[in-house]
């Protein structure tokens, strides 16, 4: 196709496309429902790796609360081996051999 003057002339010759195509290009609403679309699925990704990250935190709680409990009776189980060691120590000991068995005489009373 030549222009000139305000004319439009249309020339044929070999290999030489005598079809215009027109481009498409989507319509302001249909960009507006990609977008959306789009949008929402990036949305719905991060509330389930947020979900994710929940479920971890109440594993990790979880643990944590297991890691206290078993410390708890760690301190328990010291004091009873304190003890035990300490009444068979007393047993054998000199010290303790030399004492007189304790025996209750009497209450006061007014």
């Amino acid at each position: 196709m030549t222009r000139r003057a305000g004319t439009t002339t249309m020339t044929f010759s070999r290999n030489y496309n005598t079809i215009r195509h027109t481009s498409r290009n989507l319509g302001p609403i249909s960009q507006r429902i990609i977008v959306g679309l789009i949008l929402l699925s990036f949305g719905l990704i991060y509330v389930a790796e947020g979900a994710k990250a929940t479920g971890y935190d109440y594993e990790i709680s979880d643990v944590e609360t297991q890691i206290s409990a078993m410390e708890a009776k760690k301190e328990d189980l010291a004091v009873e081996k304190a003890r035990l060691t300490s009444v068979a120590a007393a047993k054998t000991s000199t010290v303790a051999a030399a004492m007189e068995t304790a025996t209750v005489s009497g209450y006061v009373s007014d």
